[in-house]
């Protein structure tokens, strides 16, 4: 699709024009006069006159060649005008506000699917219907209010809401964060947020486009697409933040495994932007504020200077970046020393800065630059400064700002008095600035930066996985659950550690491989899906005659063909799952096993194939982390094997689709050795 008459128009139309600028015709125009848009701009009313003070054809027939079109008409109306504009004026670009099509009814959904024939048939490129618009620095045609302040450097927002859209662009004015673009694509009946982002991806120059993109999706109808491009334009230097909404309701659905339980849409996002390198976000106080860090100077590592005028925000401030794994270092006491001298009595040097409320912005620039210059602890710095009553703001804040131009560092202003200082802070922001505000929101946007990884999309490891094997495995399974014996072979191809085993229906068999292996060991019967709820597993077995009553026993169970027979192992319990989701692919989930993915559900999701570095985020991700790290004197786990195991689970999961839900649950594993216990494969071809 070419969107050069959508982005750079030389001339646009609005059908549906009106002088009632609260009608979504008449506020485009009024949008559209009062912005930068200044080439041929033309109007279609009935009643002819003039509209806005812009000369209004009566007809269509009437106008000239046009190059985009605004359409603000009843829906039954749409499929007729936009087919003469496309055919007879030469328009390629339209803009559809009119709603009642897929998102009212079967009939306005079948209307929709013909106004996509007649745009696509006449090579033309179409927004909407059920948009709010379009705007960039070229031409703002949308109908919602304000209009942000425009940046070539601003970010890009695409929205699948027109109203969600206003309001995230309202949060992002409020702290000074500006636009480049805005797409509201509404039904996405042509171009969705594939085919922009596709469009960005190609269309993108590194001196001359924005690198800031914000996204609110309500849906991802082409998963690998999205992926490609996304990850492609964060290689090329941008960054990516989006919410995605409608995405919990799949949680409930009945599943037979603790993956196909936790499994959601929720969490195939989660891992689909992991995989991206996209920053999630879950409202648009959140994103906004994400987008405002980014449009700032880039942080190098996770360490914080902060520099106050009152206590107690750099308390909030410093607890909720350590939170977010953010350092506020201590500054050595001979250098915190040196700077005391240059400030007022009772001022804390330690950090947080406390410069105290009669602080001046001389002792507010004197610290920033002590700090840029002996402080080789930290990688950023927060100016907490705001109007006590008794201080200058106003020259305060042009020293910030010749701070922030000037530092080497990135400064991240929060200057909270939104009353005593509100016409201050609106000089701040219009010098091209932005303002956090809150210390809290700062901290919670600042935290999901820093912990951003790099995408990893289309990285396969080389990684010894027999599959040839594993297909010969697969191919020749039945459907269903996958015996214990299949499950081995899998994992034996894959290169999973496994505990030794043996499934037998011989009690003879079963104490002649316990005294070759050893007791004590653990029984288990086969069959049953879930073995603890019937009393299927036994520990801790140590004798001969013990074994030979609970085989007997086991058998006895309802649906149990064999008994399953491991060594007792002692280690931790950690968890990794999988299923299959549509357009997806393979979820994968990790965490600890046992209470931790039962109950508390703290697991980390990835999409296959995985990367060692996507595998090692997933795990430090998870809430429980600093058990498998190790902590109070313990041990830490193998982590590395940990690692590896779910690359290599990965792999063999990326050749066999018809792997629909895998449990390992549990893995045991200690210092040395992660070992895969007991597994469950379901198969569906």
């Amino acid at each position: 699709m070419i969107y050069t008459q959508l982005t750079n128009p030389k001339s646009i139309v609005v059908v549906g024009a009106s002088d009632n600028i609260l009608k979504p015709g008449g506020s485009v125009l009024h949008n559209i006069i009062n912005g930068t848009f200044n080439q041929d701009l033309y109007v279609v009313n009935p009643k002819g006159g003039t509209i806005q003070g812009v000369k209004a054809y009566k007809h269509m027939e009437d106008i000239p060649q046009t190059d985009l079109a605004i359409i603000s008409i009843p829906a039954s109306q749409c499929i007729e005008t936009v087919e003469y504009l496309a055919n007879y004026k030469g328009i390629k670009a339209f803009i559809v506000f009119s709603a009642g099509f897929s998102e009212e009814s079967e009939e306005g959904a079948e209307m929709e699917r013909k106004l996509v024939e007649v745009v696509t048939k006449a090579n033309a490129i179409m927004i909407g219907p059920n948009c709010s618009g379009f705007f960039n620095t070229e031409h703002q045609s949308i109908f919602t209010r304000p209009i942000p302040h425009l940046d070539p450097n601003g970010a890009d927002i695409i929205s699948s809401s027109g109203g969600t859209i206003t309001y995230i662009i309202e949060s992002a004015m409020r702290i000074g964060l500006r636009f480049n673009s805005a797409w509201s694509i509404g039904n996405a009946a042509q171009v969705g947020t594939e085919d922009i982002l596709e469009y960005m991806d190609k269309e993108f120059d590194s001196q001359t486009s924005s690198k800031i993109k914000l996204l609110y999706l309500e849906k991802i109808s082409d998963p690998d697409r999205f992926l490609y491009h996304s990850a492609s334009l964060i290689r090329k230097g941008c960054k990516i933040a989006a919410i995605k909404s409608g995405s919990s309701t799949s949680g409930s659905r009945a599943a037979s495994s603790h993956t196909g339980a936790i499994a959601s849409s929720d969490l195939a996002v989660e891992a689909l932007f992991r995989k991206a390198g996209i920053i999630r976000c879950f409202s648009r106080e959140e994103l906004a504020n994400v987008g405002a860090v980014l449009s700032l100077k880039e942080i190098k590592g996770k360490s914080l200077a902060i520099i106050t005028q009152a206590g107690g925000p750099a308390v909030i401030l410093t607890d909720a970046l350590s939170k977010g794994n953010i350092d506020v270092p201590e500054m050595d006491k001979d250098l915190a020393a040196e700077l005391k001298k240059h400030l007022l009595p009772g001022a804390a040097v330690s950090n947080p800065i406390d410069i105290i409320g009669t602080g001046t912005g001389e002792h507010m620039g004197l610290c920033i630059d002590f700090c840029e210059k002996h402080f080789d602890k930290i990688n950023g710095i927060a100016v907490i400064y705001g109007n006590p009553g008794v201080s200058n703001v106003a020259e305060a804040y042009e020293i910030l700002d010749r701070k922030i131009k000037t530092c080497k560092l990135p400064i991240y202003p929060i200057l909270p008095s939104v009353i005593a200082a509100i016409e201050e802070m609106d000089a701040f922001v219009k010098r091209g600035h932005v303002n956090f505000t809150d210390e809290y929101a700062l901290a919670n946007a600042l935290s999901k930066v820093v912990s951003w990884t790099p995408p990893s999309v289309g990285k396969m490891e080389d990684t010894s996985v027999d599959i040839p094997r594993i297909r010969s495995i697969i191919d020749n399974a039945p459907n269903g659950y996958a015996s214990s014996d299949i499950v081995k072979q899998l994992f034996t191809a894959a290169g999973i550690p496994q505990v030794q085993e043996l499934v037998t229906t011989s009690k003879q068999e079963a104490i002649d491989f316990a005294n070759t292996i050893g007791y004590p060991i653990v029984a288990k019967c086969v069959g049953p899906i879930h073995k603890s709820d019937v009393g299927g597993v036994v520990l801790n077995i140590r004798s001969d005659d013990h074994l030979s009553l609970e085989f007997d026993r086991l058998m006895k169970i309802p649906e149990t063909t064999e008994v399953m027979l491991q060594p007792m192992l002692s280690g931790q319990e950690l968890f990794v799952g999988a299923k299959y989701e549509p357009k997806f692919g393979h979820i994968i989930l990790c965490g600890l096993g046992g209470i931790f993915v039962e109950i508390l559900k703290d697991v980390a999701s990835g999409l296959a194939p995985l990367s060692y570095h996507e595998a090692s985020s997933m795990i430090r991700s998870l809430r429980a982390y600093k058990i498998i790290a190790g902590t109070r004197g313990q041990k830490g786990l193998n982590e590395e094997l940990f690692t590896e195991i779910i690359v290599r689970l990965s792999i063999m999961l990326r050749y066999a689709t018809e792997i629909k839900e895998m449990d390992i649950n549990p893995l045991l594993a200690n210092d040395k050795n992660v070992i895969a216990v007991d597994a469950r494969i379901r198969i569906e071809k």
